[in-house]
């Protein structure tokens, strides 16, 4: 037997470029090469203490068994504070639905309502796995790009010239991965003014960055009053309560997309674990504006965001922009395609990260894989130190093309 039993699903599903470049560099490391890993999108710190405790008193409690498909209601009803609290949203607890991370809540939407051809606009550069989960639900993406020039922002024009007859929904990032770039309430809302002419159109906001913000508040784009019965909040807790390992995500949304997702998720996961879900419920009680933990990280985010900056400024031919959330960099590296050190062409960003990783032992992840062929996204979620190692590592090895 051989791959040939292998639907066409599956084979035409494309490995997720981060996590095949985090891959590429565990195994150079396990040959006992000194890589430095800027391609994973992880906060590099603990989760907080009293998060964790929450977690050893359910299981200390015997909170071990089976949980309700859409999440414990107590978790359900803290997460509708919070989107009160935090983002002036009003949910019901019957309309959240926890799942196994904000990737399978966004899969869960997307198997939802899409049917075969419908089509789901996307601003790129996009998140890795967006189109992938569009794919695979049936579904038609439909690209548009958002360059460095506008701060990788796309424009109300753009999007409305994109929507067609067969446009189901508009999937949406801020802050954004793998850019950083974050929209105000007035680019918001002039995106609202666009969907408020098309009821039709189902908005997916992805918010899951939602704390890494050095620049205010963060808005929602459902927040405003036009919209705010078609949009889906997708969030949960794993980049600003640095769990990611615990795999807790939400939605928030219309009863009707909440009540599908409950079906769909009863045939194939059921609820998410009840310990996660547990350590879940008491981070989204933690008050953000008096958070420690939240404010140490992003203090030391930013930081690292401002050396990163100074020290990619220093490398002939990069161009960046200014990131103000999230905690990646995504450098315009075109100059360097057509060059050669004499044995490797470096023809597209893929050349180049793998020339990267090969010979500067830097593993970033190429453009392509987020819809911007011309860029390179640098996660800058480690260390000061090491950061200022792995700029040196590129600038030499890019020194050496010609």
């Amino acid at each position: 037997m051989d791959k040939n039993i292998l639907s066409d699903r599956i084979l035409n599903l494309t490995e997720s470029a981060t996590l095949e470049m985090t891959r590429l560099s565990r195994e150079f490391k396990a040959n006992g090469i000194d890589v430095i890993t800027l391609s994973i999108g992880e906060p590099d710190f603990d989760t907080p203490q009293h998060i964790k405790d929450a977690g050893k008193i359910a299981i200390d409690n015997n909170i071990t068994h089976y949980p309700p498909v859409p999440g414990f209601l107590e978790l359900r009803e803290a997460i509708a504070q919070k989107l009160k609290r935090d983002n002036g949203l009003d949910f019901n607890a019957s309309q959240i639905v926890v799942s196994t991370g904000a990737k399978h809540s966004l899969i869960n939407v997307f198997m939802c309502i899409l049917n075969q051809g419908d089509e789901v606009i996307i601003p790129a550069p996009y998140w890795v796995s967006y189109p992938e989960m569009v794919n695979l639900s049936g579904g038609t993406p439909v690209i548009i790009d958002a360059g460095i020039e506008n701060d990788f922002k796309v424009t109300p024009e753009k999007v409305e010239a994109a929507i067609t007859p067969k446009t189901k929904a508009f999937l949406f990032n801020s802050p954004g991965n793998p850019t950083g770039s974050v929209y105000s309430r007035s680019e918001l809302e002039a995106l609202a003014d666009v969907f408020a002419k098309y009821p039709d159109i189902l908005i997916v906001a992805d918010e899951i960055y939602e704390y890494i913000n050095f620049e205010g508040k963060h808005e929602s784009l459902a927040s405003f009053k036009k919209i705010q019965d078609r949009v889906v909040v997708v969030n949960g807790v794993s980049k600003g309560m640095a769990m990611t390992g615990w795999r807790i995500g939400y939605i928030a949304g219309p009863q009707f997309i909440a009540t599908a997702c409950i079906k769909l998720q009863g045939q194939y996961t059921s609820g998410t674990g009840t310990i996660s879900q547990m350590a879940a419920l008491e981070a989204v009680k933690t008050i953000p504006e008096t958070s420690t933990d939240l404010k140490n990280m992003l203090s030391a985010f930013r930081e690292r965001r401002d050396l990163l900056i100074d020290l990619v400024n220093d490398i002939p031919g990069m161009k960046t922009n200014v990131p103000v959330g999230a905690f990646y960099l995504f450098p315009d590296v075109s100059y360097y395609y057509g060059k050669s050190d004499g044995n490797t062409i470096i023809n597209n960003s893929n050349d180049l990260s793998m020339y990267l990783l090969n010979y500067a032992h830097v593993a970033v992840v190429p453009g392509e894989a987020f819809g911007s062929p011309e860029c390179i996204r640098i996660s800058y979620a480690t260390s000061k130190e090491l950061i200022t190692e792995a700029v040196k590592r590129i600038k030499l090895a890019l020194e050496k093309l010609s």
